[in-house]
This record gives structure tokens, C-alpha cells and sequence, in this order.
């Protein structure tokens, strides 16, 4: 699991909310630093990769865990 600066839980919320959340959330953070997104939404594990090649961020890692969708998202 990577160190991280901040996290977000939208577990229980359904698309679009997960990755309007995810957007405005990186949009707060400084460059370099790192998102810890959850979810429980199936449809995130490709709508934030695609967020992400659109804002120039990085996914670092993803995966799922209990039903739940773990992305650690840096900041470009």
C-alpha cells in the first residue's frame, strides 16, 4: 500500500458522484501528492483510470478488497 497524503471514502455513492468526488478532491491537493480513493461502485474501476489520463495524474496502484475498489491516485 503507498504512503498517502489524503483520503476519500465513496463507498454506498454511484457514478458520476465517486469520480466528481475524485476530481475535485485532486484538484485541492498539491503537485506530487497522493489520493487514497475507495469505492464500491464497479463502474470506477474505469471511470477514475480515465479521469486520471484526462487531469495528467497517475494511478499508482489499484485494487479491491472486500467489494471495495482502492485507488491511489498522485498528483501530476
Amino acid at each position: 500500500m503507498p504512503k498517502f497524503d489524503k483520503e476519500l471514502d465513496t463507498s454506498g455513492l454511484t457514478c458520476p458522484m465517486p469520480v466528481m468526488k475524485c476530481k475535485k478532491t485532486l484538484q485541492s491537493l498539491a503537485t506530487g501528492q497522493v489520493l487514497h480513493l475507495m469505492a464500491t461502485d464497479p463502474g470506477t474501476k474505469s471511470d477514475i483510470p480515465s479521469l486520471v489520463g484526462k487531469t495528467g495524474d497517475q494511478v499508482l496502484e489499484t485494487s479491491e478488497e472486500g467489494g471495495k475498489y482502492h485507488f491511489y491516485i498522485k498528483k501530476g
